[in-house]
């Protein structure tokens, strides 16, 4: 069944062959313009539109069997409903006349013919969304930064006032050290001239023995 046959079929129901060309042209335009602006346009028990995106490829070149590269592109995929599946795999019958019994969609699940106003809506909110988190994200990597900065300078203080704690300990211990050789020497110095006077001694001795 092509086009105009599909309008042939419908044109008794919708008053006529003019209308039904209308009506036909009016949801294939909004099938399509919903699916091209990436939105999902699902008919309860009969299937839904949506865009799939293909990422690059390299395929098989059937005629020559070389290896080409195909480039990412984006196709239009139909699902087909659960009660759709049903008919055609004869799970269910089809009734011999009037419509096809295909339950009434809830609210809010039909998204065909939605505008392209709300895609782009959607878009920018995504973008959006995107900016803020790249914010975020810098702004914790600066706090980050800041931080480690300011860990390495403040053990950078810490080991220079170690040391400097080391140096004047240190300076401390060989002061002390020499005041306490200091005096030593001096007591050794001061004890030198009783050798002397012991030796004068011995002089007299041997003087008052000659006189004898």
């Amino acid at each position: 069944m092509n086009k105009a046959q599909l309008v042939e079929a419908i044109a008794d129901k919708l008053g006529g062959r003019q209308q039904a060309a209308e009506a036909v042209d009016a949801v294939l335009d909004a099938i399509v313009r919903a699916t091209v602006a990436g939105d999902r346009v699902s008919v309860t028990g009969f299937g839904s539109f949506e865009k799939v995106d293909r990422p690059a490829r390299y395929a098989r070149n059937p005629q020559t069997g070389e290896r080409v590269r195909v480039k990412k592109t984006s196709v239009p995929r139909f699902r087909a409903g659960q009660g759709f599946k049903d008919l055609v795999s004869g799970t269910k019958k089809l009734p011999k006349g009037g419509e096809v019994a295909v339950k009434k969609a809830p609210k809010g699940s039909l998204s065909g013919g939605i505008s392209r106003t709300t895609a782009k809506a959607a878009a920018k909110k995504a973008t959006a969304k995107k900016a803020v988190a790249k914010k975020t994200t810098a702004a914790k990597k600066a706090v980050a930064k800041k931080t480690t900065a300011a860990k390495k300078t403040a053990a950078k203080k810490t080991t220079a006032k170690t040391t400097a704690a080391a140096k004047k300990t240190t300076a401390a211990k060989k002061t002390a050290a020499a005041k306490k050789t200091a005096p030593a020497k001096k007591a050794t110095a001061k004890k030198a001239p009783a050798k002397r006077a012991t030796s004068r001694k011995t002089t007299a001795k041997k003087t008052t023995a000659r006189k004898k």
